[in-house]
């Protein structure tokens, strides 16, 4: 074999080496999403966020999962392993909070579902404990028709059979259908 021969052929097998190398990858295909109202739009893991007004921190909101679903009839945010509210005063220091296991906020309603070992401390010092509580945004009002505990900083215990509605800072409730003892201080 000729030396110009051998080199012909290392040639040859260099260039289709080379072209080989460099042929596109075949990419998977994957079906399209067939029905949006199942896939969020926003999946967000570890959320924390504040809100300011006028300058002054607030509120803070933290949920380990927040999903976005806006592409149904009805848009909402989900936060199946729950949420934590809590406000906070002048000073920054946290003056009343809400947390539960599972939360739904329908954006439309501007409707908060809080359910599971829901538990919320008002400024007052009370805490109230259900296993469901709603808050309605646009009406400023918070209510159960679950069974709700609320223990006062005085001790009183008050329980709602039925559940309680009350205004958004939890400060005037009404109780459904309720029992409790109330201490009493004849003085």
């Amino acid at each position: 074999m000729k030396k110009s021969n051998f080199t012909y052929i290392i040639l040859i097998i260099a260039v289709l080496s080379v072209a080989l190398a460099c042929r596109k990858e075949q990419k998977e295909i994957i079906g399209a999403v067939e029905d949006r109202a199942l896939t969020p739009r926003m999946h967000s893991d570890s959320v924390i966020t504040v809100v300011s007004d006028s300058g002054v921190t607030r509120y803070r909101i933290s949920a380990p999962v927040w999903d976005v679903f806006d592409f149904v009839d009805e848009p909402y945010w989900n936060f199946p392993e729950g949420i934590r509210f809590e406000r906070f005063d002048r000073e920054l220091k946290v003056d009343a909070n809400i947390h539960a296991n599972y939360a739904k906020y329908e954006t439309t309603k501007q409707l908060w579902e809080l359910k599971g070992k829901v538990r919320a401390t008002n400024i007052e010092g009370d805490i109230f404990v259900t296993e469901q509580m709603f808050w309605n945004e646009r009406t400023a009002k918070i209510y159960s028709d679950s069974l709700i505990t609320i223990t006062k900083t005085d001790g009183a215990k008050l329980v709602g059979q039925n559940g309680f509605e009350s205004n958004q800072q939890l400060t005037k409730y009404i109780i459904k259908n309720n029992i409790g003892n109330i201490p009493y201080n004849s003085d």
